[in-house]
C-alpha cells in the first residue's frame, strides 16, 4: 500500500526524486528531523534527535504493526542490525493506519510483540512521515553520518542493497574521519514472568485442554482445561527452524493450529515461512512445507511441498480433502495436499485488496483466520487489512460478507452491508451456522449470522482478541495483549455499542477532475536491464474503490504509463494500483544472467478538487531477490 502526499517538503521531495535513480548519484540534502509525540521506546526513557546520532550511519524504517511487509522488513533487517551494530543505528518510525496503531500501549505491545530490538519513535499523528514525504507501507530511509539522505526505498527486499549501500558510507566515511563507531541507543525493556506472551491462535484438545502457539516466545504450549496450568512445552523458545523433540525443535513466531487427518497438529509457522507438523503422542515437531526463505514473485507457486518458498502463513484449517493455509504475506490462500505432499495457490492473485469472484481472480489483503462452516461448505476467512469477512464455498468462489475495502472500517453493527470491522485476525465457526469474529482492533468479540446478513457484538473490552474456539458452549478467546485465554459465555443478546466509523488516517491526495496522468517510475538497479527476452517486460494494473470513481483506465496493461479519466460528479475513493517489472544481469558473458523481478502494490487514498494535481507519479524501486 502506498500514498503521495500532495504538499510534501520541496526539499525532502526534490532529495527523493534524485533517489530514485542510481544510488551512487546522492543529493546533499539535510535529513529532517526526528518529531514523534508518542515519544520513543527502547532507549530508557531518552530523547533523541539526529544530532545526537552524528557520525552513525542511521536507517529508519517507517512502519506500522498491521503491515505484513513491514513485519518481513524488521526481520530482513535483523542480521545487518548485528552485522554492523558498531555502524548503524536502526530507528522504527511507527506510523499508524488504523486508529488502533495510534494508541499507545498497542505501540508498546507491538514492540515487544515482533521482538524490535531498536529504537522506536511513536508518530501518531505521521509528523515524521510527511517530513520525508513517505508514500507506503514499509519505507527505509538511510541517512549517512553527517546527517543527509542519500536512500530512500518503499517495500520490501532490499536489505542486501542496503547493505552494500552501508559497506559503501562506511570506507567513505571512515576515511574522512566523520564515522563514529560504538554501542548504539538500544536499551532493552525488562523482562515480564508470564505462563504466555502474546498468544497467536488456540485449539481445543480431546481431553479437554488447549494446544496454543505462544508466539513472542517462539514455542508451543499445552495448557490444562483451565486454560491457565501449563502441562507441557514444545520449542526451545529460540527463534530457529528446527525439528525434533520438545526440547530441540525451534520455531520462529508461530501461529494458527489445526488437526490433520493423521491426527498431528498442523502449526502456521509464520516467520519461517513454513508449515509444521506436531505430534502430541511423541512430542515431535517436523516440517512438512516451506524451505525457511520467503516466496517472491516469479518463484513456484506449486509443487512438492518441502522446495516451494512460502510467506508468513498466519493460519490453517482442513477444509474438503486439504489443509488451507492463510498465506498473509502474499493475500491468498494456498493449500497442502498430505497425500501428494505438494502446495498449491488456490485462491488470490498477490494483489491487494478485496475482488470476488473465482479463486483464481480473487484479491485479498492478509487473511490472517481461517474456520470451517459448521455443514462443512463454507471456509471463513478473515481477511484483515480490508477489515472483512469473507468465505471460499466448495466450488472454490471467493465472496464478502462484511466489509468495504483497505481503508473503510470502525465498529458498527446492523446489516452486513453497513456492517464495519477494524482488522480482524480470527473467525470460528458456531453451531447454528453463524460465524464469531475476533474483531481484534476493535478489541471485541462479533457474530456475523448468514440467516439474517446481520452484524452484532457479542463482548467486548477482550484486549486485542487473535482467535477463539467453542468449548461447552462457550467461547475461549485468545487475548493476546493480555497473555492469556479468557472464557466468554455467549449471550442471549448481543452487546449494544455506540457506532464508530473510520477511514485511514492518511490525507488523501488531492487530484483535479477529468483527466489524470499516472506515471509509474521504474529503473532496473546498477548492473541489471529490463528482461525483454519474452516479450514485454514491464505490467501496471489499475482499479479503483468505488469502481465508478473511474470512467476510463481500469485493467491492465504492459506500459508503466497510462491515462486515466475520473467519472463526472467524482467526490473521492481510493486507486488501487500494482505494477511489475522484470530485470536480469547485464553481462553479456553470462549465457543464464539471474533474473529479478520487482512488484509494489499501492492504494492511494483521492480527493477530488478544482486546483487539483493532474499527475499521480510513484516510484517502483528495484528489489534484490532473485526469480
Amino acid at each position: 500500500m502506498g500514498h503521495r502526499f500532495p504538499r510534501a517538503p520541496a526539499e525532502c521531495a526534490q532529495a527523493i526524486r534524485v533517489l530514485t535513480g542510481d544510488m551512487a548519484t546522492r543529493a546533499r540534502v539535510r535529513a529532517p528531523e526526528l518529531i514523534g509525540k508518542g515519544g520513543w521506546f527502547n532507549t530508557g526513557d531518552q530523547q533523541y534527535t539526529l544530532a545526537d546520532l552524528r557520525g552513525r550511519i542511521v536507517i529508519l524504517d517507517f512502519w506500522t504493526f498491521c503491515c505484513v511487509n513491514c513485519l518481513h522488513v524488521l526481520d530482513e533487517l535483523r542480521e545487518l542490525e548485528e552485522k554492523h551494530r558498531d555502524t548503524v543505528v536502526i530507528i522504527g518510525v511507527h506510523s499508524p493506519k488504523f486508529v488502533h496503531e495510534a494508541e499507545h500501549q498497542a505501540v508498546v505491545d507491538a514492540v515487544e510483540r515482533y521482538e524490535v530490538h531498536h529504537p522506536v519513535l511513536d508518530d501518531p499523528e505521521l509528523a515524521t512521515w510527511k517530513q520525508y514525504a513517505v508514500r507506503a507501507w514499509p519505507t527505509l530511509v538511510v541517512i549517512d553520518p553527517e546527517g543527509y539522505v542519500v536512500a530512500q526505498h518503499a517495500g520490501e527486499g532490499h536489505a542486501h542493497a542496503i547493505e552494500k549501500l552501508v559497506e559503501e558510507l562506511e570506507a567513505e566515511h571512515g576515511a574522512k574521519g566523520t564515522l563514529r563507531r560504538g554501542d548504539g541507543p538500544y536499551v532493552a525493556p525488562e523482562p515480564v514472568a508470564t505462563h504466555l506472551r502474546f498468544p497467536g491462535k488456540a485449539l481445543p484438545l480431546p481431553d479437554g485442554g488447549f494446544l496454543v502457539s505462544d508466539t513472542t516466545r517462539h514455542r508451543l504450549v499445552e495448557l490444562d482445561a483451565d486454560g491457565e496450568t501449563v502441562r507441557r512445552h514444545f520449542g526451545t523458545g529460540e527463534r530457529g527452524l528446527n525439528d525434533g523433540g520438545p526440547d530441540e525443535a525451534r520455531f520462529s513466531e508461530p501461529q494458527g493450529l489445526a488437526v490433520l487427518p493423521d491426527g498431528r497438529i498442523a502449526v502456521a509457522d509464520t516467520v519461517n515461512h513454513a508449515i509444521r507438523a506436531l505430534d502430541l503422542s511423541t512430542g515431535v515437531t517436523s516440517t512438512l512445507a516451506g524451505t525457511g526463505r520467503q516466496w517472491w514473485q516469479g518463484t513456484p507457486t506449486s509443487g512438492p511441498a518441502r522446495e516451494v518458498d512460502l510467506s508468513s502463513p498466519w493460519d490453517v484449517a482442513w477444509f474438503g480433502d486439504r489443509l488451507w493455509i492463510a498465506m498473509a504475506g502474499v493475500h491468498q490462500l494456498w493449500t497442502y495436499d498430505p497425500e501428494t505432499r505438494a502446495v498449491r495457490v488456490a485462491a488470490g492473485t498477490t494483489n491487494e485488496g478485496l475482488v470476488d469472484g473465482p479463486a483464481a481472480e480473487a484479491w485479498f489483503a492478509q487473511p490472517s483466520g481461517l474456520a470451517v462452516s459448521a455443514d462443512g461448505e463454507r471456509l471463513w476467512v478473515a481477511d484483515s487489512e480490508t477489515s472483512a469477512l469473507r468465505w471460499v464455498d466448495r466450488d472454490e468462489h471467493v465472496r464478502t460478507a462484511v466489509g468495504a475495502g483497505l481503508f473503510d472500517f470502525g465498529h458498527r453493527d446492523g446489516a452486513a452491508s453497513q456492517a464495519l470491522l477494524q482488522h480482524p485476525l480470527g473467525v470460528t465457526a458456531l453451531p447454528d451456522g453463524s460465524v464469531a469474529i475476533s474483531d481484534t482492533y476493535n478489541h471485541a468479540l462479533r457474530r456475523y449470522d448468514p440467516a439474517s446478513d446481520e452484524v452484532t457484538t457479542l463482548a467486548t473490552d477482550v484486549r486485542e482478541p487473535s482467535d477463539a474456539v467453542l468449548v461447552d458452549g462457550d467461547l475461549v478467546v485468545v487475548e493476546s495483549a493480555r497473555h492469556r485465554l479468557t472464557r466468554i459465555r455467549l449471550p442471549e443478546e448481543a452487546v449494544r455499542v455506540a457506532d464508530r466509523a473510520h477511514r485511514t488516517r492518511r490525507a488523501a491526495t488531492e487530484i483535479a477532475p477529468g483527466a489524470l496522468r499516472l506515471d509509474v517510475v521504474f529503473q532496473a538497479p546498477a548492473g541489471q536491464k529490463l528482461d525483454t527476452r519474452y516479450g514485454p517486460s514491464t505490467r501496471l494494473l489499475v482499479s479503483a474503490t468505488p469502481p465508478e470513481l473511474l470512467a476510463e483506465g481500469s485493467g491492465t496493461g504492459t506500459d508503466l504509463g497510462r491515462d486515466l479519466v475520473l467519472a463526472d460528479g467524482a467526490a473521492e475513493g481510493v486507486l488501487h494500483v500494482s505494477a511489475m517489472a522484470a530485470s536480469c544481469d547485464d553481462d553479456p558473458a553470462n549465457a543464464y544472467p539471474a533474473c529479478h523481478v520487482h512488484q509494489q502494490d499501492w492504494g492511494v487514498p483521492v480527493r477530488v478538487t478544482a486546483d487539483g494535481e493532474s499527475r499521480l507519479g510513484l516510484v517502483l524501486a528495484g528489489m534484490d531477490e532473485p526469480a
